[in-house]
């Protein structure tokens, strides 16, 4: 499998390849100051310099199994991470953007990060307390976690509007997959697409106009990779989604949350048969 990362902007409907590997690279985040994206590489971190790209090794310290559920504080300072290293099931821990020792924040697994309160406070994730995945939050320092989802019988990729009132994720109910958003309290849970189309990985963007999603195929199951995609675009408010790209991916291709600062453009990964 090769992967590419690549950016694509919104004025153009353009795409631009940052790099190339035989590798296998998932879920670029971008950093608030614009200047480099950070993705994961197996199992650890890289840190990649938009003006120089290339892979650099972000020290994780213990943590070697890393998922595609990471990112980056709203202030830049601190990094989240996904991690199976110690339990063999993936926890949440955070630690300096620069590097260091990761501290676990979450005290029961599984969970998978996904996202971060603008205000940097909470940390949004998908977690198994039963039978099923949910959505829930919890203090950035850990703590006691807020059920925020119930009733679905499949959660994943919350993801937070700028003003933070609202998380945006997909839900699955009686098979169907689409887009939701609620409040962190989990009140007003609202159904804003439906189609036949199975969506994952909603992300709100950094102005609050439209939110950027994965759209499978009718009939995947799960979010596998290896498969034609779509990346769409969905008024923040609801309504009609644009096709801005079709292309080989799934798992990998926009996990976390992707948008440069701006929100003109956004980072993703597409794979091609090695």
């Amino acid at each position: 499998m090769k992967s590419e990362i690549a950016i694509f902007e919104l004025a153009s409907e353009t795409v631009t390849t940052v790099l190339k590997t035989a590798d296998l690279v998932e879920a670029p985040n971008w950093t608030p100051d614009g200047a480099a994206l950070v993705a994961n590489r197996n199992g650890r971190l890289y840190r990649i310099d938009l003006a120089d790209p290339d892979f650099v090794e972000i020290d994780t310290g213990f943590a070697r199994n890393i998922n595609n559920d990471h990112g980056i504080s709203p202030d830049g300072a601190t990094l989240v991470i996904s991690d199976s290293t110690e339990s063999g099931s993936s926890e949440i821990y955070t630690l300096p953007f620069g590097g260091g020792t990761p501290t676990r924040v979450t005290e029961q697994a599984p969970a998978y990060w996904h996202g971060w309160s603008p205000d940097g406070r909470t940390l949004a994730y998908v977690a198994k307390r039963g039978d099923t995945f949910q959505i829930y939050t919890c203090p950035i320092g850990g703590g006691a976690e807020f059920q925020v989802t119930r009733g679905f019988d499949h959660c994943d990729g919350p993801d937070y509007t700028p003003d933070g009132k609202w998380i945006w994720f997909n839900g699955e109910k009686s098979g169907a997959v689409d887009l939701w958003r609620a409040r962190p309290d989990g009140s007003d849970v609202q159904k804003m697409t439906d189609d036949e189309r199975v969506s994952w990985f909603p992300h709100p963007s950094p102005d609050g106009r439209h939110v950027l999603y994965l759209a499978y195929e009718p009939g995947v199951t799960g979010h596998p990779r290896d498969k034609d995609v779509e990346l769409r675009l969905l008024p923040a408010a609801g309504g009609e989604p644009r096709v801005l790209l079709g292309l080989f991916g799934g798992q990998g291709t926009i996990n976390v949350p992707c948008w440069a600062p701006d929100g003109q453009r956004f980072a993703f990964v597409r794979y091609s048969p090695g």
